[in-house]
């Protein structure tokens, strides 16, 4: 039985040029243009009428008809936009696949750990300029490093969920404050004055320092409002983060349940402290998964401590770094920002798993 529509051409494939089309509908760099193009002659070539591709791909069928008419008459050169006034290219498809593929799937021959620029020209013959330029059109960067780390807590699934759930659906009648520790902050004074930023010339700061010290910040943070309940001590021990429970249990409504979000450090969970939690009820402890701090909100909220107040300070004293530190806490609540969490535990977990399947068939 025929398909009403338009009298259509038929399109038939060699190997070669099915081969090129599923390449430049699947390459993550291909332009969508042209990634659309070769999906509409792929599925012409499959025997589908022009209505349903159109629908299949959420197109108009004006547009499935110009394409297949193009590529009857020009073939695989019909699909790619007229050339632009201009030099013609001088690297050819198959060279700049040619980068892309040792710069992804192979070692320097020479023994380096990456490739440079001036290694990928020597080894494919290109300059240096054309190497660079390929990179930057595909975003690689061989000369940067990232680092990752998975936790491997058993219970890591559970206790996402746990955290995860106290920010999209906090408990009635209480509040979750994330607790936590910046440890090791340095009173540094700087052996001369910071030189001021001018036009073009960003502020300059001595890279030598006189160090007096170190002390650690214990802080609760309340997502929903920004508020910050802050404690310097000079020590970080069981003993100073009890007093700092003794802190937030006094700075917060008696009539609600708090609920802390930590992570596994020791101190959490000494039995004097242990002792402390169980004489007033209304403290519930939550706990990240191990090596998961970014979980814990406070942690976003140190970054704005160390990226607005402590990296271009100078302090002549722990006194004056405690004193400094407490005063940006205050102006912090004067106007405080509060976070929104805005992923899912699901979403969290479905991330996770697709980067697992990836990093494992990576071939490391």
């Amino acid at each position: 039985m025929g398909v009403a529509g338009r009298p259509r051409g038929v399109v038939e494939l060699t190997d070669d040029e099915r081969a090129c089309l599923i390449r430049w509908a699947r390459r993550g760099k291909s332009s969508q243009a042209l990634a659309l193009r070769s999906k509409i002659v792929l599925l012409c070539a499959d025997g589908l009428v022009n209505i349903h591709v159109a629908e299949r791909l959420g197109v108009s069928r004006d547009m499935v008809g110009k394409w297949r008419r193009r590529f009857l008459a020009r073939r695989l050169e019909g699909l790619v936009d007229e050339p632009r006034p201009g030099a013609p290219r001088r690297i050819t498809d198959d060279r700049v696949e040619e980068v892309i593929v040792k710069t992804l799937e192979q070692q320097p021959a020479n023994q380096d750990s990456h490739w440079s620029t001036r290694s990928m020209a020597k080894e494919t013959g290109l300059s240096q300029t054309a190497v660079s330029r390929i990179w930057r059109a595909f975003g690689l960067k061989p000369h940067l490093v990232d680092t990752w780390k998975l936790s491997a807590d058993p219970m890591f699934v559970e206790k996402v969920r746990d955290v995860v759930g106290l920010y999209l659906d906090p408990p009635v009648k209480a509040m979750v404050l994330c607790v936590d520790e910046k440890s090791q902050m340095q009173a540094l004074e700087r052996t001369r004055p910071m030189l001021p930023m001018m036009p073009t010339v960003p502020a300059r700061q001595t890279h030598d320092y006189v160090r007096h010290g170190v002390a650690s910040l214990f802080a609760a943070f309340d997502p929903a409002t920004g508020q910050v309940i802050g404690q310097v001590h000079r020590r970080h021990r069981h003993q100073e983060f009890l007093k700092f429970l003794k802190v937030i249990d006094a700075n917060t409504p008696a009539e609600v349940d708090l609920h802390l979000v930590l992570d596994n450090y020791a101190t959490h969970k000494t039995p004097a402290v242990q002792r402390w939690l169980a004489a007033h009820p209304r403290f519930h402890l939550h706990f990240t998964p191990t090596s998961a701090s970014w979980l814990n909100l406070v942690e976003r909220w140190f970054a704005e401590l160390t990226n607005r107040k402590l990296r271009r300070s100078s302090h002549r004293s722990l006194a004056d770094l405690e004193a400094d530190v407490g005063a940006w806490i205050e102006a912090w609540n004067n106007d405080p920002k509060p976070f929104v969490w805005t992923r899912t535990a699901d979403e969290i977990l479905n991330s996770l798993a697709t980067y697992c399947g990836r990093i494992n068939d990576s071939g490391h």
